[in-house]
């Protein structure tokens, strides 16, 4: 038994079930995964002394990375080509794969754009961007007077 998501409650010109059934072939996870460009999951957290964003980019090299600050943006981009070429025979045709993303971050006030890290590991792309002296926050005990 085969289930098809069906889309009740919207109305169409069309046959509806040759519709949803049409639909639920284009939407498939494995054809969409072909055609659609991806962009990595993000992962942003605050500490007391700096900002950490992580991409999810695996498959890629250190080299492929390009980091850049322009102002108070944060762009971090990654562009990968990959030719599969057999020299011994003629094609009439070859595949070539092409990924590519960007991404850009707004960076607050506090951002101290001097002391900002990359590190590529493990399919993951960790920048810190550390906070400026001021920014930090202070902890003390108050007393009642």
């Amino acid at each position: 038994m085969t289930l098809v998501k069906f889309n009740n409650g919207q109305k169409r010109e069309v046959n509806p079930w040759f519709n949803d059934v049409f639909d639920s072939l284009i939407n498939d996870s494995r054809l969409a995964d072909r055609f659609v460009n991806k962009i990595p999951a993000v992962n942003i957290a605050e500490t007391e002394n700096e900002f950490h964003i992580e991409l999810a980019v695996p498959g890629l090299k250190k080299e492929d990375f390009k980091i850049s600050l322009d102002k108070n943006v944060l762009s971090v981009s990654a562009e990968k080509k990959t030719e599969n070429v057999d020299e011994s025979k003629k094609y009439s045709k070859r595949e070539y794969s092409y990924n590519s993303f960007a991404r850009s971050f707004t960076l607050p006030e506090t951002a101290d754009y001097a002391k900002i890290d990359a590190e590529y590991t493990d399919g993951v792309l960790k920048l810190n961007v550390a906070k400026k002296e001021e920014a930090k926050i202070q902890s003390r005990e108050i007393s009642v007077k």
